[in-house]
């Protein structure tokens, strides 16, 4: 007998009913209340972790896990609680499959919304190249300091094309032309793998995913896909920054797919958050 995810492996995600948020093919989604208990799975999890997501339901999640790992992770969304940030965990061992998974997880709409992966096993790769990219920038001044930004925005993550934009200031590094513009108007999930991957659905489904829509690994929807392949676009990933009144971010684009990793959003974010200080004080310097 076909099952669930026998046919999103073989039905591509803008042929998929019904409505509602679903989840990029090779992630797991939980939509978890304040408590920790499971009120919606993607249809995939078992693969996470060895149970259906229709047992899930209703159910603490330390029913699942182990205590160790709980333990962990509610720490983590501890220290997060209160704000709007991402909480990540890497290198997890959930279930007594030795499979290790990159863990990402926020508060949405009063929802505690935790993402999995396939751990990278790459942790502080990233990180460790932040700095000096940043110091860099230390004498460029105007739209040198945007190109600078980009340019350095696509050497750490290594995808490409980067478009930066800041108001209505824009900056751009690619490798090779490309057949349109980056859209920076098209409501992007934060990640996309590989936008011609299948999409998985979240059990039960529903109409009104409001939490769920944040899922920095929803699978986009066709109005989306359109946009992305007229662009040249397989894999994206959206970085932005405030300080203060300044806003902007960066989009990030490739040719091919490309394996989630939330170390490198993380260090993406990271360095967008420091770019913005230095484009701040750059903007004080000139009366911006």
């Amino acid at each position: 007998m076909e099952t669930t995810e026998d046919l999103a492996e073989r039905t591509p995600a803008s042929e998929q009913a019904p409505a509602g948020v679903r989840i990029q093919s090779g992630a797991f989604f939980l939509e978890l209340s304040l408590d920790w208990i499971v009120l919606r799975a993607s249809e995939n999890v078992h693969h996470l972790l060895g149970e259906s997501h229709v047992t899930l339901i209703d159910e603490p999640l330390g029913r699942f896990v182990h205590s160790q790992a709980l333990h962990d992770l509610r720490n983590l969304f501890a220290r997060l609680s209160g704000t709007t940030g991402i909480g990540r965990a890497y290198a997890v061992r959930l279930t007594n499959d030795p499979e290790l998974f990159d863990i990402a997880f926020q508060l949405s709409d009063g929802r505690v919304l935790l993402e999995a992966t396939p751990s990278t096993g790459a942790y502080g790769e990233a990180f460790g190249t932040v700095g000096g990219l940043v110091a860099g920038l230390a004498n460029s001044h105007g739209q040198a300091l945007l190109d600078g930004g980009a340019r350095r925005m696509r050497a750490l993550t290594g995808f490409d094309r980067v478009t930066l934009v800041c108001g209505d200031q824009r900056a751009e590094s690619s490798r090779g032309a490309f057949p349109a513009p980056a859209n920076m108007t098209a409501d992007l999930p934060t990640i996309v793998a590989d936008a011609q991957a299948a999409a998985v659905p979240i059990f039960p489904r529903v109409d009104d995913d409001a939490a769920a829509a944040d899922a920095l690994l929803r699978a986009p929807g066709t109005e989306i896909l359109t946009p992305m392949a007229s662009m040249g676009i397989r894999s994206s990933m959206r970085v932005t920054f405030e300080v203060d009144n300044l806003r902007g971010e960066f989009r990030c684009g490739s040719r091919t797919p490309r394996p989630v990793s939330f170390e490198l959003h993380a260090a993406a974010e990271l360095f967008a958050q420091l770019f913005a200080m230095r484009l701040e004080i750059d903007h004080l310097r000139n009366g911006g």
